[in-house]
């Protein structure tokens, strides 16, 4: 070995050493801290949660309440049982966050709710991933998430795969080697006989990292592998949308987002989010046998898609995929660059579709079309109107080529509306609406839709799609939601409501900085002897 080699692996070492000393002082530090708020260092408290959990020893089945408000949960339709399975999520109330690990099953048909404790199962968790397949008697598979401690000093990722057993309604974690590190805001299907993952991010608060890696769990053989892919695929990223094509066969990676998903989206300048708009196609190779080697391709994106946004809640259904909600954060270059303030983003709750055919994905925003309403015949309504039927088709007849008129010479338009900290936009021209009004039935437009949101659940089973809870900011307020909504998939009517949102009556134990801003005027305006 040279003198330079030599003194090269010398300063590798002294690096090595140097980095080493550190990550010990930010350790003592840390414990240092953590006993001054009374917490014990994360991952012992998990692996206590988890102890505790094996104690248990008999399966209780429990009828009780609807969910309490939370976000970041799982909620997953049983492909066989008219139930939606929810699990896990997060509550933060402005002081302190609230884990979940409680498993509940709504039964669509009996709109009944129930709670299955059984022993040893998975420790609280938030932005993990669930998928339920139906052999073995039915299966419900978790993986990763992320657990925070109560003063969010403190976050864990999990890299634990659980399953639970529908048929003897217990749990088991899964031992196998290989798999992904541990992770939050990933994304995790159903291909086959395997359950594919793909992305996240893992945050100490010191550092935050993205990943697009994606993996493979055999279901048959319980073997983890991670996927050899060739194109140019993703960016490193986490909470995106993902899905199977229409034949089963491909994934989807649409309108994916970079940005830690959790509640309050704590963003430090070092791991700060990017929201993207770009949608990858991820296939197998023909000629692998082993479903080990995958190709990625960019889709070309048609219709009216989404603004640029993040926490969407998707579903999806039998010919298309459904998309809700969402939040853009504003971005305002005046502000100072170290001001703690966070000002609202636009929240939205629009409806969209997606359907991908080939290489081509095409979005269209749904317009619902308002429950019908029983009127007089159509004999009657003639005379009453006195408008006869040649001169009704003429009317329609002449809207409809003056439309498509317009629409040839300037294509789709979007119309804007702002109001306070909401954005809402629709465009004319690439709508999507519901079953079509039969003749002589006028609609009601008054239309109910559920208030804007992000991080919520959204599932369809039956035709019908399910929407639950979420986030929805008030200045500093991080207002964690619990209303329920249903949606008729071919009508496309209204949202029906199943639990109200009780918004209004809800507790904050933080700051809010429209009282403090109110109650700093009022004392600047008292009269001082």
């Amino acid at each position: 070995m040279g003198k330079k080699d030599k003194e090269k692996k010398k300063k590798g070492l002294g690096a090595e050493k140097t980095a080493e000393k550190t990550e010990k002082k930010l350790k003592l530090k840390s414990k240092k801290d953590l006993a001054a708020k009374g917490e014990d260092d994360i991952e012992k408290i998990v692996k206590q949660i988890e102890a505790e959990e094996k104690k248990r020893k008999e399966v209780k089945e429990l009828t009780v309440q609807p969910p309490s408000h939370r976000s970041n949960f799982s909620m997953t339709a049983h492909p066989d049982n008219p139930e939606i399975v929810f699990f896990g999520g997060e509550y933060y109330n402005g002081s302190k966050t609230q884990m979940f690990s409680d498993l509940l099953i709504y039964n669509t048909k009996r709109s009944s709710w129930t709670q299955i404790q059984s022993p040893a199962g998975p420790p609280p968790r938030s932005a993990h991933q669930a998928a339920i397949v139906s052999q073995g008697g039915g299966q419900l598979y978790i993986f990763g998430g992320e657990y925070t401690s109560p003063t969010e000093s403190q976050f864990y990722h999990h890299k634990d795969l659980w399953c639970y057993h529908f048929s003897s309604k217990r749990w088991e974690k899964i031992e196998a080697a290989g798999g992904p590190s541990g992770r939050s805001g990933h994304r995790m299907v159903v291909f086959k006989h395997f359950l594919v993952v793909f992305g996240g991010f893992h945050d100490n608060l010191r550092d935050s990292k993205y990943f697009n890696d994606v993996y493979s769990f055999d279901l048959n053989n319980r073997i983890w592998k991670k996927l050899e892919t060739i194109g140019a695929g993703p960016t490193p990223r986490s909470a995106c949308q993902m899905f199977l094509t229409l034949d089963g066969r491909k994934l989807i990676n649409p309108n994916i987002i970079s940005r830690p998903e959790g509640g309050r989206r704590i963003c430090r300048p070092e791991g700060e989010g990017m929201t993207h708009t770009d949608m990858f196609l991820l296939s197998v190779d023909k000629h692998d046998e082993t479903f080990s080697k995958w190709r990625w391709q960019v889709v070309k994106q048609v219709g009216n898609r989404p603004s640029m946004r993040t926490g969407l809640a998707s579903a999806l259904a039998k010919d298309r995929v459904f998309m809700f909600g969402g939040v853009q954060d504003k971005e305002d270059e005046s502000e100072d660059e170290e001001s703690d303030e966070e000002d609202s983003g636009n929240f939205f709750n629009e409806l969209y579709t997606v359907q991908v055919e080939g290489e081509r994905a095409t979005w269209h925003l749904v317009t619902l079309t308002g429950k019908k309403e029983p009127t007089e015949k159509k004999s009657r309504r003639k005379d009453k109107e006195g408008v006869g039927e040649e001169e009704e088709v003429e009317k329609m007849e002449s809207m409809v080529l003056d439309g498509e008129e317009e629409e040839n010479k300037q294509g789709p338009t979007t119309l804007t509306v702002e109001s306070g900290a909401f954005t809402i936009s629709s465009t004319i021209g690439t709508m999507e609406t519901g079953e079509k009004s039969k003749e002589g039935v006028p609609v009601n437009k008054d239309v109910f839709t559920p208030s804007p949101r992000f991080s919520s659940g959204l599932v369809y089973k039956s035709g019908i799609l399910y929407l639950f809870g979420g986030i929805w900011e008030d200045g500093e307020k991080d207002l964690t939601l619990k209303d329920f909504y249903s949606l008729d998939s071919v009508k496309l009517d209204t949202w029906n409501t199943i639990i109200e949102s009780d918004i209004q009556s809800m507790e904050w134990f933080g700051s809010d900085s429209k009282d403090d801003e109110d109650d700093d005027e009022d004392e600047d305006g008292m009269d001082t002897d």
